[in-house]
């Protein structure tokens, strides 16, 4: 079981929609007692940057294969389906820890 799980949180700039998601993400990890340790990125450091973390967090669609788990979480900006992107990656960073 790992300690914390290692998170890359992406958007198309690496600054505005990924802080936001980023603040959510430490939340709802906390909320479920899930360490976390959070790193903001764009979308186009997401091939290289993805060695770094266990999980990619984006807040677009992102189509390109990638050799971690991966999922979107614009819902937790845009606020539809929120609660259900919120529990799938309650989900995805459980299996991940778990590893």
């Amino acid at each position: 079981m790992k300690s914390s799980v290692k998170v890359l949180v992406a958007c198309g700039s690496g600054v505005a929609t990924s802080t936001v998601a980023q603040e959510k993400v430490k939340q709802i990890a906390a909320d479920a007692g899930i360490p976390v340790q959070v790193f903001k990125g764009t979308i186009s450091e997401v091939p290289t940057k993805q060695y770094d973390v266990d999980v990619v967090l984006t807040t677009a669609n992102y189509k390109k294969p990638l050799d971690r788990p991966y999922m979107t979480v614009f819902p937790l900006i845009s606020g539809i389906n929120k609660d259900a992107c919120a529990k799938k990656l309650v989900d995805l960073l459980k299996a991940v820890q778990a590893e």
